[in-house]
């Protein structure tokens, strides 16, 4: 019988590729408005958009100012002035529409929803998540969908998944798994709340920090063998 009845799942490059859904958005968006969406200009982006997104993380910032500003802040760069907000409500229409999946989710969470209760943690944008998870047909598997847009706080903040664990009627700490590829917000999560980690690392990432995972794996099946008490690190 496994360990684990609560099974806590990010999103972005978890179960669904956010890196394939920027790059198409980003394309669209620049396409719509006649930019060229450079090699450089994209990589700059992704910095920028990075950037913010580690000092929301840490609290530093609202969502509302990563949104609305980072194109104005890219563009900046390069002389130019947009209208930050509306390319920000554009670029999230677009993202909206994509939900790839990463290999192996929908199988994964198919099979695990009626074995155990799984629930959405994200950082993501309310309407683009619930959009992006509904479409893809994965929303119906999970009890509920906690957007720290809704929660008032986020990953990796202790008040985030206090808040979460508030409205889990059958919360058991040690019974509580969290799934995700980010050591800063999805693991240091985790070990703020007090809960065991499982690091998706399918790149095989070297881990430089400080913060350290109970289980690592590289394959999403991998999470079965952990769930069975056989822990493993994906190879």
């Amino acid at each position: 019988m496994s360990k684990y009845q609560t099974l806590l799942f990010d999103v972005d490059d978890t179960l669904l590729d956010f890196s394939a859904a920027e790059d198409e958005a980003l394309h669209r968006l620049f396409a719509e408005n006649g930019l060229d969406l450079t090699d450089e200009v994209e990589k700059h982006y992704r910095e920028i958009n990075g950037a913010l997104w580690s000092a929301f993380e840490r609290g530093e910032i609202s969502r509302e100012e990563i949104v609305n500003t980072r194109f104005e802040l890219l563009f900046k760069e390069y002389g130019k002035q947009v209208d930050g907000k509306q390319l920000g409500e554009r670029y999230q229409h677009f993202l909206a529409e994509n939900h790839d999946f990463i290999d192996g989710a929908y199988n994964l969470i198919q099979g695990l929803a009626n074995q155990y209760d799984l629930y959405i943690v994200t950082n993501g944008v309310t309407a683009t998540q619930y959009k992006r998870l509904k479409d893809s047909g994965l929303y119906p598997f999970f009890k509920e969908v906690f957007v720290s847009e809704d929660t008032g706080y986020q990953k990796p903040m202790k008040e985030y998944f206090d808040y979460v664990f508030e409205h889990i009627s059958t919360f058991d700490q040690n019974s509580t798994l969290i799934i995700g590829d980010s050591l800063s917000s999805d693991i240091q999560g985790g070990l703020n709340a007090g809960i065991d980690t499982c690091w998706f690392n399918p790149q095989h990432k070297v881990n430089k920090t400080s913060v350290q995972p109970k289980y690592e794996i590289a394959r999403l099946e991998d999470l079965q063998a952990i769930l069975k008490d056989q822990p493993m690190v994906s190879k």
